[in-house]
């Protein structure tokens, strides 16, 4: 009797010593990076630019796997359901744990099912129109959706993604009747775009700002509260006629639930010096990006705020689904 309690005690300490002695040795291989966006978008461009830096920081590759569908949802579910081991992390964003799952049915809790690691950083949006609608400025954008209540269209990348429920608040703060026309990704919607097929799209001010200087499309108003440096004759849709109004996206690293400690403390460090990184900095300011950073701590109370936040939006707005 005395020597099975003896082992069962054994048998608990060495159970609780195997997280840490697995941090320690961790990573003793490559190291996934899942982005729940198609490549060459945003979240992509942002993860493939600290990837490679991480990789040398921790002295193991980190692959940049893209996951897309259901406005992140689907790769966001891989990382959700894989080992906390810190071998599969995820570069999640504002769409996929603020907004996605209070908009549809996510099959994850943003918050239980994911251990937040640091903070990356966020970037705003910029609302663009096609040239062959013939409007210059936001009022003028209100008033011809006023006068045919429905008929004008806005595309997005997806069901509650971060373009769609901005577009709705829009809506409702402007007090006009928009209909949706969601797509997988955004590439496709700014084709249909600039064809004129759609009317508007918020989209990325990374990826906005190209089609912009192309001619191709026009941008009239920035979502966030403030302008931005990089367009900062570009009026703010708060001073455009839609008081109040402010929309971002926020990015950031995430591992599985029960993700150990040593592990956490260890990315949030290199990621904080490569965010210190001059020449990240840089690079990221030529995409309209804010670098982040902080602790693991501070990015779990973002995480909180912001799903508060939209979750209000959203049932202001009665966005939905479908």
């Amino acid at each position: 009797m005395k020597n099975r309690f003896l082992a069962a005690i054994a048998a608990a300490f060495l159970a609780a010593l195997a997280p840490a002695a697995q941090a320690q040795s961790w990573p003793a291989h490559s190291i996934k990076m899942v982005v729940p966006f198609p490549a060459g978008g945003p979240t992509d461009v942002v993860t493939r630019v600290i990837s490679e830096k991480l990789g040398e920081a921790l002295g193991q590759p980190v692959v940049v796997e893209n996951k897309p569908g259901a406005s992140g949802t689907i790769g966001s579910q891989y990382v959700a359901k894989s080992e906390p081991d810190g071998y599969t992390l995820l570069m999640a964003t504002g769409s996929t744990h603020s907004i996605a799952p209070y908009v549809q049915k996510a099959p994850y809790d943003p918050r239980k099912d994911f251990t937040p690691v640091v903070y990356v950083g966020g970037a705003t949006t910029i609302l663009l129109v096609s040239p062959k609608l013939g409007v210059t400025n936001v009022r003028e954008l209100i008033a011809l959706a006023k006068k045919e209540p429905g008929k004008l269209n806005y595309s997005s990348s997806g069901i509650g993604s971060v373009s769609h429920v901005t577009s709705e608040m829009f809506a409702n703060m402007a007090g006009i009747r928009l209909t949706h026309v969601p797509y997988k990704g955004t590439e496709q919607s700014v084709t249909d775009l600039m064809s004129g097929q759609v009317a508007m799209l918020f989209d990325n001010v990374m990826t906005a700002k190209a089609h912009m200087s192309s001619g191709r499309l026009k941008g009239i108003a920035i979502s966030s509260r403030e302008r931005s440096s990089l367009e900062p004759d570009l009026p703010t849709i708060a001073e455009s006629g839609v008081p109040g109004f402010d929309s971002s996206n926020w990015f950031g690293i995430f591992g599985p639930a029960n993700l150990p400690r040593p592990i956490v403390e260890r990315v949030n460090a290199e990621m904080n010096k490569i965010l210190r990184d001059p020449a990240v900095k840089a690079k990221f300011a030529q995409l309209g990006f804010d670098i982040g950073g902080g602790t693991p701590a501070e990015f779990a109370a973002l995480v909180k705020r912001e799903g508060e936040r939209w979750s209000k939006v959203i049932r202001e707005a009665h966005v939905k689904a479908n």
